[in-house]
């Protein structure tokens, strides 16, 4: 039973686990679920979207359910709020998924119970686009690596 939250181990989760089901992924871009799977798909990471509401979203087949994906999935991913979660954790643990990450703002004791017992890595009340980055160097300022590092300030135009 580990529930994950030091730095060793949340960067062996990213570097060892890299197939991650993103339950309630949206396809509107402007949705941090879109926002944090883009970056990770990005990052080399395969993104399997889980949304009855979809046909596909960034180029994947979306899946009504984790038990519809026909192939092993390391991470789940939860978009999804907390009283849906325990649900969710159950079918990680059927699918034989590794990790179990709630996003910022998720925090369900029962699913991370059902998780953990099972063997599952539990994460909880964490973003896996900003734990990447901070752990990988992909975040600046914006939450975005802009590749450009300066204390100084523009010049104006002239």
């Amino acid at each position: 039973m580990t529930l994950m939250s030091d730095i060793r181990t949340l960067r062996h989760v990213l570097q060892n686990h890299r197939t991650l089901a993103v339950v309630g992924l949206s396809a509107d871009w402007f949705r941090p679920s879109y926002f944090a799977a883009k970056y990770m798909q990005e990052h080399g990471y395969r993104i399997i979207p889980v949304n009855p509401k979809y046909q596909e979203i960034l180029g994947e087949t979306c899946y009504p359910s984790l038990k519809d994906i026909p192939h092993p999935v390391d991470i789940v991913d939860v978009f999804r709020k907390p009283a849906d979660t325990p649900g969710i954790a159950q079918e990680a643990v059927n699918i034989g998924a590794k990790v179990l990450w709630l996003q910022l703002g998720v925090v369900n004791e029962e699913a991370q119970n059902i998780a953990a017992h099972a063997g599952l890595t539990v994460v909880m009340d964490r973003c896996v686009k900003i734990e990447h980055a901070r752990l990988f160097g992909g975040l600046g300022w914006f939450g975005v690596n802009t590749g450009v590092i300066s204390a100084r300030r523009p010049l104006p135009p002239h």
